[in-house]
């Protein structure tokens, strides 16, 4: 036993003295990046400040903190440090793009196309620094010059359906409807089957009043992707507009479903209630817009008027009051707050609002003051979101026009991302934190797992899943401190397996990779839950992995998910060899075999990737991530029947994205190999 301690803590000072030799600069912007790549933006600007302090000079350091400051919508963060890694810099592009798109959206839109120039100065035929050039002018509204840009990068680049589809809604702008419908043809040349060309379609009719076009187009987009919300509220509008008020209140509540937390769904919903003559539902749809926007005196006043209707004079009075508080010129509000007070018998205070109201008339009559709050607009049933017209309150409220702010840009999301209707879906892993999704999905459970909670073998409540989350500013600070206080203990106790995993789990969280595995790497010395060890070096080394080859992963838009055919196999292999030790110890564990599939995919094993997908599924026949990817396995197979009755369990299990890839693969779009 003091042979093993004592090899313990030489094996435990020998990995320590190796971590201090190589923690220098570049290996922190190694764990920097790893952090920015996982989406963990307050962490890795913590990496990138340590960077910054000890190599000043260096201009890499700050692009990737400008690039994760972007990405928490702090821009003006963002730009000074663009700035600054310019200044070391001049002629890197990806600075000038960046800084552009931190421009664009402080509208500081002449810098912005200032920027976009230079990076296409550096990189003249990337079609992304076009799109943003041309967005910048969109937002001035040089409609002309916004046409040229798109046309140039069209020059170059005639396969973009995102171009066309931008060049269509300039066209619109311009009042050019035949030149808007060519380009929508052509971006349906280039990929049939985007949601976003049908979706942009749907528009153009709608702006021409053929809602019966319009609304057909909105059928099509729900049925490749039928779990997005705003395609139900997009519906629901046109069949508003074609008088279906039933078929437009589906929409808003199938929407809901999806989006609990959804502002137009709830307004819009609302207004439709208050024509039917549901006015007890209608108060509860206003009370969910006004805890989502507080501020909504729009809202409020509808909500007045109903609770004024069902007898709640007290709740009318108040609101109205709120709605002449924050616009003390609504004569209408005046007018309804004066007949409630009548209502109440308050007289004195129903007279002081008339003779408001009649001092504002005289004055109006004579001229001494013009009308304000009149109805605007060329339509008289909608109105955008950023619409303070209170006249306008019965409208119902669409968005602002948000598409000239879609800059290009691979920056914000992983890597891995962009192809998100091919992607394999992730590996699973023990951890802390789990992203929360809008639609409700299936709680991965594993009795064993439950076990390690029950006994507290972690700091705190370990899950089972393959949708990770970032770490806060507050986790971020805990998990530092965490490696700190495990490693005290692991100095009094070498053999605390506990400590020893629950240390290589904060360097995890923390995106240390390689301190994760040598903690992992020691707990093999050690007696106790050997499978779990197993299991969490496995993700660890995946994800590494996954991180090293990130730029080859994201060059191929075709359907190829071999495309880390490049990876060296023995990488591969040792996460394969863990996870033979997790299902040789636990042959019940549906998640082993799933992310063993995974690993054969990577390894071009397809074949054997399909057997392990066939056990998940056996064993846990809800676990749609495995009839995902054991469909787009089959397909790559050359069995195109039975891959997309995989995907269509996976969509009918959650996977929404399933059904885009099954009209893709269906009429064969994307290459198969």
């Amino acid at each position: 036993m003091r042979i093993r301690s004592a090899l313990i803590i030489l094996l435990s000072l020998f990995l320590s003295l190796s971590a201090k030799a190589q923690l220098n600069t570049e290996q922190v912007m190694i764990i920097g990046r790893n952090a920015l790549y996982f989406e963990d933006y307050v962490l890795s600007i913590q990496y990138f400040n340590r960077v910054i302090t000890a190599r000043p000079y260096l201009h890499e350091p700050y692009f990737y903190r400008g690039l994760a400051k972007y990405n928490l919508d702090d821009f003006v963060g963002a730009e000074e440090d663009l700035s600054l890694s310019i200044e070391r810099n001049p002629y890197v592009s990806r600075s000038y793009q960046l800084r552009g798109l931190c421009r664009a959206n402080l509208d500081k839109y002449p810098e912005a196309e200032s920027d976009f120039k230079m990076a296409i100065k550096y990189d003249p035929q990337n079609p992304a620094l076009w799109q943003n050039w041309a967005v910048t002018a969109i937002k001035q509204e040089n409609w002309e010059n916004a046409a040229h840009v798109i046309d140039s990068m069209l020059a170059f680049s005639p396969r973009n359906t995102d171009a066309y589809i931008l060049r269509s809604k300039v066209a619109l702008q311009q009042e050019d409807t035949i030149m808007a419908h060519r380009m929508i043809d052509e971006a349906l040349n280039c990929d049939k089957y985007s949601p976003e060309v049908y979706s942009t379609r749907a528009m153009l009719y709608a702006e021409q009043e053929r809602y019966e076009e319009a609304e057909k187009d909105m059928d099509y987009v729900i049925e490749l992707l039928p779990g997005r919300s705003n395609s139900y509220i997009s519906r629901a509008l046109v069949r508003y507009y074609r008088n279906n008020l039933r078929g437009a209140m589906d929409d808003y509540n199938t929407a809901l479903n999806i989006d609990s937390h959804n502002f137009y769904g709830y307004y819009n919903r609302g207004l439709l209630r208050m024509q039917v003559g549901e006015d007890n539902l209608a108060i509860k749809d206003f009370d969910k817009v006004l805890d989502i926007d507080p501020d909504n005196t729009m809202a409020r006043f509808n909500r007045a008027l109903l609770r004024d209707n069902t007898g709640d004079m007290d709740g009318a009075i108040a609101d109205y009051s709120r709605v002449i508080e924050d616009y003390p010129n609504f004569e209408y509000g005046y007018l309804r707050r004066a007949a409630a007070y009548r209502k109440m018998g308050q007289n004195k205070k129903a007279e002081t609002d008339e003779v408001w109201l009649l001092k504002k008339q005289m004055a109006i009559a004579t001229g001494d003051i013009a009308r304000q709050d009149t109805v605007s607009g060329k339509d008289d049933k909608v109105r955008k979101r950023s619409d303070r017209n209170m006249r306008n309150y019965n409208k119902m409220v669409v968005a602002d026009d948000e598409q000239e702010k879609q800059y290009a840009t691979s920056y914000r999301g992983k890597v891995q991302n962009r192809n998100v209707y091919v992607e394999l879906q992730p590996m699973f892993t023990i951890t802390y934190y789990e992203q929360p999704v809008e639609v409700s999905s299936v709680i991965h459970y594993y009795k064993p797992v439950e076990d390690i909670n029950k006994s507290k073998f972690f700091e705190r409540t370990v899950l089972l899943t393959n949708n990770e989350r970032a770490l806060s500013e507050d986790e971020v600070t805990r998990h530092f401190a965490g490696i700190d206080e495990h490693s005290k203990s692991i100095s009094d106790d070498p053999e605390s397996l506990s400590a020893r995993l629950a240390r290589a789990m904060d360097f995890y969280l923390v995106q240390d990779f390689a301190s994760a595995i040598n903690d992992l790497n020691i707990a093999f010395t050690l007696e106790g839950e050997m499978w779990l060890v197993y299991f969490m070096r496995a993700a660890v080394r995946y994800k590494y992995l996954e991180w090293q080859h990130a730029a080859e992963d994201s060059k191929s838009n075709e359907f190829d998910i071999r495309r880390n055919n490049s990876l060296p196999d023995i990488d591969f292999h040792l996460v394969k060899s863990d996870l033979d030790m997790v299902i040789s110890q636990m042959p019940d564990f549906a998640h082993a075999y799933y992310n063993r599939a995974n690993v054969f995919a990577k390894l071009s094993d397809f074949k054997s990737a399909v057997v392990d997908y066939d056990k998940a599924i056996e064993i846990d026949d809800k676990l749609a991530d495995a009839y995902y990817n054991r469909g787009l396995v089959k397909i790559y197979l050359g069995n195109i029947d039975e891959g997309i009755s995989d995907l269509s369990k996976a969509g009918e299990l959650g996977i929404y994205s399933a059904y885009n890839a099954i009209k893709r693969f269906a009429d064969k779009e994307i290459p198969v190999k």
